[in-house]
């Protein structure tokens, strides 16, 4: 039986640390530590394909933790699935359960669902602020940079749009698409 582990984040700024420290703790040599900085709702991920292809019959795979597999129910149950058929045990460290026996496997499965609607829930009210927010007048976006006003002022003044874009330190087009969207071209 050898020993591989898994560790996920979901976005390149977060750290992996912590998830490969409980696995080197737990018995994982770093060479069969696989990882990725991707949101589990991706089944294309790198690490994990790079691990499926290493894994044999016999071998037991760590997580540490549930969530860290994958975020969608049919995905963590076709994971789940694959790996037994190949004969390989998945072990999640924090939750205490395994895929090893029946019963590992419905716990598995039930938990993959509360967590994937937990995730649901989680963008089913980050909607519901930003709708609120919107409402309320919250405008989202990167702030305009350019001083609109005073490319107006200078077109008044009957300056080209070359003119403009040097005075500013924009491009001609930049101008161009300013003025239309105030009508004054």
């Amino acid at each position: 039986m050898r020993l591989f582990g898994y560790a996920r984040v979901s976005t390149s700024q977060q750290s992996l640390d912590i998830q490969v420290k409980a696995l080197k703790e737990a018995g994982v040599k770093a060479s069969r530590i696989f990882t990725d900085k991707i949101s589990g709702s991706h089944v294309q991920r790198d690490g994990l394909s790079l691990l499926r292809v290493k894994i044999e019959e016999g071998d037991v795979i760590l997580v540490k933790k549930l969530d860290r597999l994958g975020r969608d129910t049919a995905d963590m149950i076709a994971l789940i699935k694959e790996f037994d058929h190949m004969g390989v045990a998945v072990r999640f460290l924090d939750d205490g359960i395994s895929t090893e026996g029946t019963m590992g496997k419905m716990i598995v499965t039930i938990l993959s669902a509360v967590a994937q609607a937990e995730r649901q829930r989680i963008l089913e009210r980050t909607n519901e602020g930003r709708i609120e927010a919107k409402a309320k007048g919250v405008k989202f976006g990167r702030k305009p940079t350019i001083d609109r006003k005073k490319v107006v002022e200078l077109r008044e003044k009957g300056l080209g749009a070359t003119s403009i874009a040097k005075q500013i330190g924009i491009g001609r087009s930049t101008v161009y698409k300013l003025l239309n969207e105030v009508g004054k071209k």
